[in-house]
């Protein structure tokens, strides 16, 4: 720094003196030889000062060079990184919605195959009883009179058991549903598994007029529950979270004792996650895993809890 000041100073200096003396009338006899090696010295140090200025323009245009290469890279990184983010959220959003897409599914599976356990013991208890009747037509009560032995009128048979129409539906449902059934209500199996291949097709209107006609006219019946369930669902994947959680809360109030109603819960606490909503969507995964700690809906729950950081304490 010191020597910078020093050449500096020489300069101005040097031309200073180049100023007087290119002023100051000078006879030719008195030009000397130290004012030759002035001028001389002068010129050095003006040699020198160009060539500072003109390493100095170099070295700040390499470096001006280097901000800019350096500007540009960090704008191709940013650029770089924005685009890896969009990209990690659209597989992201994709596969939310397959994971969507498979429960679904997973659960219309379990639905159907239920159902199909449902109706292999509707057709065990119709063939107990016609064992039941059968066994009663051949060996008849003491005191009644054989049919075909010409004694006298015979005995009244023993009225025959008509098929249960619901797993546990008490006679107030066997009645209504069989007094609807008669050329109005359509029937009620094939009314569900048209309406869970809708769902599955993605032909929510059409699914959601089906499960409702289960809910209309076969109301007490099991498959009630788990039709309000499935318009829960077709509201979610339509993102009406709103109609969802309505449908959902039908399942739980309505249906407390249905197969269904850990799923409904499960889905009711998303949903509200979904509509920002934070607070009372953590509340209902927790009661979730209080109320059905073995499910893995309660699994699910946890699952969820865990990835926003959220701990699973007992709700009061």
């Amino acid at each position: 720094m010191q020597r910078a000041n020093t050449v500096r100073s020489r300069i101005f200096g040097a031309v200073f003196l180049l100023v007087i003396l290119a002023w100051t009338p000078v006879k030719a006899h008195a030009v000397s030889k130290e004012i030759i090696e002035l001028q001389t010295q002068v010129q050095q140090l003006l040699d020198q000062v160009q060539r500072l200025q003109s390493t100095m323009d170099t070295r700040f245009g390499a470096l001006q060079h280097m901000v800019e290469t350096t500007a540009d890279d960090a704008n191709r990184m940013t650029e770089t990184v924005t685009t890896l983010q969009q990209k990690l959220s659209a597989q992201a959003d994709a596969a939310n919605g397959k994971a969507d897409t498979v429960s679904g599914q997973v659960q219309s599976l379990n639905d159907s195959v239920d159902e199909l356990k449902s109706r292999i013991a509707k057709l065990d208890k119709s063939i107990q009883d016609l064992q039941t009747q059968l066994q009663n037509i051949q060996n008849p009560p003491p005191g009644g009179t054989p049919s075909g032995t010409g004694a006298g009128p015979a005995s009244n048979p023993a009225p025959i058991a008509a098929p249960p129409t619901g797993k546990n539906q008490p006679p107030q449902a066997s009645l209504q549903t069989s007094s609807q059934g008669d050329g109005q209500a359509p029937p009620l199996q094939e009314t569900f598994q048209a309406g869970l291949r809708d769902y599955n097709a993605a032909k929510y209107q059409i699914a959601a007029d089906e499960f409702t006609d289960v809910l209309r006219y076969y109301p007490l019946d099991d498959l009630a529950g788990t039709a309000q369930f499935y318009l829960g669902e077709i509201a979610y994947r339509q993102q009406d979270y709103a109609g969802a959680i309505k449908a959902y809360n039908a399942v739980l109030e309505g249906f407390s004792g249905s197969q269904k109603a850990p799923a409904a819960q499960l889905r009711k606490g998303l949903a509200l996650l979904q509509i920002n909503k934070k607070d009372a969507g953590i509340h209902e995964l927790r009661q979730l895993i209080q109320r059905h700690p073995q499910t893995p809906e309660a699994s699910q729950a946890r699952t969820k809890l865990n990835s926003m950081g959220v701990k699973i304490i007992p709700v009061h």
